[in-house]
């Protein structure tokens, strides 16, 4: 009994290393690529580099206008996660609160339209923000941050369904008979208590958003209005790619959330099971 004990830990640990092996290993390589030139990164790009060269990621700063573009898909990403985690908390919460046939046709559309791929509407998107109502010219911005926040609202109203359902009824009854109002017990009583789900949502629309290509290649038409996975395409060529610039620059685009989802990475199968199956 002992003996297969112990042969069934040393297979999970070896899986677990292997695992681990293969998902750190692509980040291994984009850090010593950094610090590369393109002669060294195409002659062998899983060898360690000759020297710290970090003159590479001063010209990416310099070529990619960082600072700004920086800002750009702070911002962004800022906006929509605050706007998707108050938005899709309210509607979760009146559609539990209100369980009427209309209400709960409308979350199984809401839950249904997550199946649906982006890339279909995308002509009909541009088609009629752009051709139509003119809107990709005059507020790129704006309407980046207004289709994030409904594409990213049914995934997030799903968790909080769940979530809420759980929460005992009998608290917010309370909360009425000392004299607070629908709204000031959301705010008060329910909000607070949604903080582990709000904490998973959060993380993972961040990750969508920072990292997202597609919808900001649509819609960001200026440069200087660019995010940060658009602005690299200034090291991709016609016929050649700047390596040496354009690793660094993805190591500086993906660290900031690396770091965001090291410290929150803990919330977020937390946060699902209690969303999902309460």
């Amino acid at each position: 009994m002992a003996g297969r004990r112990i042969t069934s830990l040393t297979f999970t640990y070896l899986l677990l290393i292997v695992a681990f092996i293969s998902f750190t290993f692509p980040f291994f390589l984009l850090i010593v690529n950094s610090f590369k030139r393109n002669g060294e990164i195409l002659e062998n790009p899983f060898s360690l580099p000759a020297s710290l060269d970090f003159s590479h990621f001063g010209d990416v700063i310099e070529k990619m206008n960082f600072l700004v573009t920086f800002k750009n898909t702070f911002l962004i990403t800022l906006l929509s996660v605050l706007f998707i985690l108050l938005f899709s908390a309210m509607a979760a919460y009146y559609i539990v609160r209100n369980s009427t046939s209309f209400n709960r046709t409308f979350f199984a559309i809401l839950v249904a339209s997550m199946i649906i791929p982006f890339q279909s509407l995308m002509i009909p998107l541009i088609y009629i923000y752009g051709s139509k109502l003119n809107l990709i010219e005059t507020v790129p911005t704006t309407l980046l941050i207004v289709l994030y926040i409904g594409f990213g609202s049914a995934f997030s109203v799903f968790i909080y369904h769940g979530f809420i359902k759980s929460i005992p009824l009998e608290l917010e009854e309370a909360s009425l008979i000392d004299g607070c109002t629908r709204r000031q017990t959301f705010f008060k009583i329910v909000y607070p208590m949604l903080s582990p789900t709000s904490s998973t949502i959060a993380i993972l629309n961040v990750l969508w958003i920072w990292n997202d290509y597609l919808l900001p290649s649509l819609i960001l038409t200026n440069e200087k209005n660019f995010t940060m996975p658009i602005k690299m395409k200034v090291f991709n060529g016609t016929y050649m790619n700047n390596w040496e610039l354009l690793i660094p620059a993805i190591l500086m685009t993906v660290l900031p959330i690396l770091v965001a989802y090291l410290f929150g990475q803990r919330y977020i199968i937390k946060g699902v099971m209690q969303g999902a199956i309460k």
